[in-house]
């Protein structure tokens, strides 16, 4: 720089003119004096204060320069007392240019352990990336469920608990690691499962109104709220002849087939209305009949003149993007899931409409959900419920299946791994099963002629130890 040799009042003049922000002031900096040709770029004189006249959310207008990152990290952990600075290793190179500071300013040096940070699949933790999504409408806000800040991935239903201990079962690691989520969602589980009530819940959709020759006025009873946790207490549950029942499980039944409606007890199929969908059900209860027995164990809500379901809406997310790794030259917007929210209407028992906002429930035989708005506070005037993860496969799959986004799509084009043809038609099944044949489905196996064109013994003139006759 051809400002190196500047005297020490020429310096101090300039930085005079920085400090009231002057129209020469700020087109300078002040750079700390280390190196100009040193291996390491983050020793060459590097840039410790420059002008930024705009108003400051706490000091006003007070001050019109302020001290860089790399130069304000050092001064304050060493006079705030800290002992180890714990630092991603994307600042290693950085180290050296932290310590230098201690030596020229006299302050009492912090030693530092680095570590590198934790990614994980389908995910972008780089807050600039994260902004676009906010500004571009892609997200509400920085606490949506879909992104991987702690605000976010609490909304969704990941506990401080959780995140700490898989936090210390990872450990200081100093190797760039992509992780995927199932790990830590699985450790939110065991931290959530004995402490989240059982409730139930039916999709609204095709609900399937069915009588039971049983109990002749409708009661509520008391059912514990974790059968496993009886400290937990009890709800309340509606019994009563006339029930719901949801209608993937009606579909299933059968006449006379045994089932157990789970916390009440057996009861036996006596007729079935309509056939998909299913249109009304009969049963007749058998409670003297071993639950153990029956195969298929069946939520259900009971309708009672005064206590009612409530009306919900089940959420679930889905990754931002397509790809588990998006590299650094690469462009975020080719590899965006189309869709990312959906949405089941669904009605749950009663009780469900007492708990408060943040209140981790598990609907029995759906999984773990947090609540994240009351009927109250709902722009659609139902509880809001958003299905937490439990890190099996299941949760944890990509739940889109097509092209990330048109971007993407129109890049694939002229792709050499992609061997389709274009303007000619697909294969047709020539056979009586309707199957490619294999030179049709894949030419994975084809093998050239090695010796020549020699016409050779066909395999059936040879042996016929192999030959199968047809079976279909």
């Amino acid at each position: 720089s051809k400002c190196r040799r500047l005297s020490v009042e020429e310096n101090l003049a300039r930085f005079q003119q920085m400090k009231e922000a002057t129209e020469y002031g700020q087109t300078c900096c002040l750079r700390a004096k280390i190196s100009i040709d040193n291996n390491n770029k983050a020793m060459r004189d590097p840039t410790i204060y420059r002008c930024k006249p705009e108003r400051h959310h706490r000091t006003g207008n007070v001050w019109k320069i302020y001290p860089l990152y790399d130069f304000a990290c050092p001064i304050v952990d060493s006079i705030e007392g800290v002992t180890h600075a714990l630092r991603s290793s994307e600042y290693r190179d950085r180290n050296p240019q932290y310590q230098w500071f201690f030596t020229a300013l006299d302050l009492r040096p912090v030693q530092i352990m680095d570590f590198s940070r934790m990614n994980f699949a389908y995910t972008l933790l780089s807050k600039r990336k994260l902004q676009w999504f906010v500004d571009e409408g892609r997200v509400p806000g920085w606490d949506d469920p879909r992104f991987p800040t702690v605000r976010g991935i609490k909304r969704r239903g990941m506990t401080i608990e959780a995140l700490r201990q898989y936090v210390l079962m990872q450990g200081a690691s100093q190797r760039d690691m992509l992780l995927d989520w199932d790990k830590i969602w699985a450790t939110n589980k065991k931290v959530i499962d004995p402490k989240a009530p059982r409730h139930t819940a039916l999709v609204k959709h095709g609900l399937v109104p069915t009588t039971i020759d049983g109990p002749t006025e409708a009661y509520l009873g008391s059912v514990l709220r974790h059968k496993k946790v009886a400290e937990m207490g009890t709800k309340n549950t509606v019994f009563s002849s006339q029930i719901f029942i949801g209608q993937d499980d009606a579909c299933e039944l059968e006449v006379g087939e045994e089932l157990t409606l789970m916390d009440w007890g057996n009861a036996i199929v006596e007729k079935i209305e309509g056939k998909e969908p299913v249109t009304g059900l009969q049963l007749r209860l058998n409670l003297a009949g071993d639950v153990k027995s029956t195969k298929k164990k069946l939520t259900w809500l009971g309708q009672h003149p005064t206590v009612h379901p409530v009306e919900a809406l089940l959420l679930d997310y889905d990754y931002l993007i397509t790809k588990k790794k998006v590299d650094a030259e690469e462009d975020v917007r080719d590899y965006l899931t189309p869709v990312t929210k959906f949405e089941e209407p669904a009605i749950v028992d009663a009780n469900v409409g007492e708990l408060p906002v943040g209140t981790i429930i598990q609907l029995e035989r759906k999984g773990y959900y947090i609540i994240d708005q009351v009927a109250a506070t709902s722009q659609v005037g139902a509880v809001e419920l958003i299905k937490i993860p439990d890190g099996k496969a299941a949760s944890m799959a990509i739940k889109h299946t097509g092209e990330a986004s048109v971007k993407s799509a129109a890049s694939s084009a002229g792709n050499p791994w992609d061997k389709k043809k274009k303007g000619k038609a697909a294969a047709k099944p020539a056979n009586a099963l309707g199957l490619l044949s294999p030179s049709e489905s894949s030419s994975m196996y084809e093998v050239k002629p090695v010796y020549g064109d020699i016409d050779l013994e066909s395999a059936s003139s040879v042996t016929s130890m192999y030959s199968t006759g047809k079976i279909y």
